[in-house]
Order: C-alpha cells, then sequence, then structure tokens
C-alpha cells in the first residue's frame, strides 16, 4: 500500500512539476531589457535615438478589450490615406519594429507602432503568443480607423510571434487590413513547442505537451489548438506576403512554406537565403526591400 502511495504521489509530483514549469516559462517568458534592445538595434544601424526623437510622434493609450492598456505611437508625416501597423515578436517591443518603420515611412506611409500584452510600455500579465494579441491588434486596427478613417489603406507588419498574431487576427475579422506581411511566423503552436521541447531539452513531446496544455487551459484560458495559424489561413482573403530565413533554426522555415501553400491568391513567397530567426531584413536589406516593393505594385498599394 505505501508503494502505491508513493507512487501516486510522485505522479502528482511529476506532472505538477512540467505542468508549473513549463507554463511558467511560456506565460511569463524572459524579456529583453530596454538598454539590451537599443544597445542591439542601435549597434546594427536600425535605431538612430535622435533621428527616431526627430519623427513628428504622438504617442495613444488605448484600453484593451481584457482591461489593460495598450500603448502605441503614431508617427503621421502626410495627409497620405496609407497607414501600417507592425507586431512585434516575443521579448522586445516596438523598438525592435524601427527598422521595419524606416523601410515604409521611406515610401510615405504612416506609422502606427504599438506595445504587445506585457511587453514595453502596454500592461497585462502573461504573454499568449497571438491568442490574446489577436484581440488587442483588432482593438488597434479599430482605433486606427476611428482616428484616421474607415477608407485609409491599411498594412499590418508582423515579425515572429507578431506575424502569428497578423495571422490569427486576418482570419477573425473579415473587415481588417488590406494587406499582411507575415515575417517568420510558426504555423501550429503545438508542433513549434514540441519541436523547441526537443532542441533545447531533449525531453519527448509526449510527457509534456498534454500536461502543459492543461495547464495553459486553467492558468490562462486557452489551449495550444488555439494558436494555429495554419487552421485558418485559408479563410484569409487579402494579399499576403510571406517572409523567412532560410537558415532559420528556431522557426523552421517550412512552416511558413506550409502557411503560403494553404492560403489561396494573392500571396506572395520570399525565403531569405542568409540569416536566422528574424534576420531576414537585417541580412537581406535590399532583397527585402525589393520583395515589398514588388508585393506592393503588384496589388496596387503604391499609392
Amino acid at each position: 500500500m505505501k508503494k502505491w502511495f508513493l507512487l501516486i504521489g510522485v505522479i502528482i509530483g511529476y506532472i505538477l512539476t512540467v505542468g508549473i514549469f513549463f507554463t511558467n516559462r511560456l506565460m511569463y517568458i524572459k524579456k529583453k531589457t530596454d538598454d539590451e534592445l537599443i544597445e542591439r538595434e542601435t549597434s546594427e544601424g536600425f535605431y538612430q535615438e535622435q533621428l527616431y526623437h526627430n519623427l513628428p510622434k504622438q504617442s495613444f493609450t488605448i484600453p484593451s478589450s481584457f482591461g489593460y492598456q495598450l500603448s502605441g505611437t503614431v508617427i503621421k508625416q502626410n495627409d497620405d490615406k496609407r497607414f501600417i501597423i507592425f507586431c512585434h515578436g516575443v521579448t522586445v517591443h516596438s523598438i525592435n519594429s524601427v527598422k521595419y518603420m524606416n523601410l515604409f515611412l521611406n515610401r510615405g506611409w504612416n506609422i502606427i507602432l504599438y506595445d504587445h500584452r506585457r511587453h514595453g510600455l502596454s500592461e497585462g500579465k502573461t504573454t499568449s503568443y497571438g491568442h490574446y494579441e489577436k484581440f488587442d491588434l483588432q482593438t488597434i486596427v479599430n482605433w486606427t480607423k476611428e482616428q484616421f478613417g474607415q477608407d485609409i489603406t491599411l498594412g499590418i507588419h508582423g515579425e515572429s510571434m507578431g506575424a502569428v498574431t497578423t495571422l490569427l487576427y486576418a482570419g477573425l475579422v473579415e473587415d481588417g487590413a488590406t494587406f499582411y506581411i507575415a515575417d517568420c511566423p510558426f504555423s501550429d503552436f503545438e508542433e513549434q513547442l514540441s519541436y523547441r521541447l526537443k532542441e533545447d531539452f531533449r525531453l519527448p513531446k509526449q510527457l509534456v505537451m498534454p500536461i502543459a496544455n492543461l495547464f495553459l487551459k486553467v492558468r490562462d484560458g486557452y489551449s495550444f489548438r488555439d494558436v494555429s495559424p495554419i487552421q485558418i489561413i485559408d479563410q484569409i482573403k487579402e494579399p499576403i506576403l510571406f517572409i523567412h530565413s532560410e537558415e532559420d533554426s528556431y522557426i523552421l522555415p517550412r512552416m511558413t512554406k506550409e502557411l503560403y501553400d494553404k492560403k489561396e491568391e494573392p500571396k506572395q513567397l520570399f525565403l531569405a537565403p542568409l540569416g536566422t530567426h528574424a534576420r531576414s531584413y537585417a541580412d537581406n536589406p535590399e532583397e527585402y526591400e525589393n520583395v515589398v516593393d514588388a508585393f506592393l505594385q503588384q496589388n496596387k498599394l503604391n499609392s
């Protein structure tokens, strides 16, 4: 009898340890500090503090539908009706989007930068890898149209988790943006976590994923299956430019290929020859800009 109690205790201890440890790593993933991010972006020439502060910026704070505040910045450089929203990746904030912002500023677009929940100046207790973030993006889109008109041409550019958020949002609504750029998204959260589990911890998914999924549902109100762009990609009718570095070993480029293959036209795919995760633009700037220009031209979005 004592052996059975011991065995049951070991099993319960294992379940609690696995469930709490892995969901803590997901929900409260360690973020880069402001200094780390600014130093990185400055050293690569993407962020020049004085130039950024000289831009015609206006900060905004709006309530999320979940009760916390979302913080962002409008850079309206002209009266053009073209606007683009930038969605950054996990562990960073909107300063990470400045390199992409500059690309579009140089092409006459007006800019919306904002921080995802629990990142930068935005509030929020947990990170959900696109699940709750897609509703926050919907709030940002609605606010942008209320401020600048329902008739604006609106693009959304997302990197990594921001790309997943972008795609999940696009599958959520029919009257959202005019086009989307998805840079290095994963196609399915459970598959991505299983891959990282094997790479980072050398553990088989069968020992961890069912427990972590249950704990995530209880602790943060959603499950892995709720974060799966591949399930909704064929519902998106607007043009999407898919981008991924062929050398990316963190989120494999085949995930973007899967999304591209399932998405109906109009669509475009750019597999950058150089760069690790989220480095397509940093390591292939000329090619990246040429692809964006071609995508905008092809979909008559340049004016």
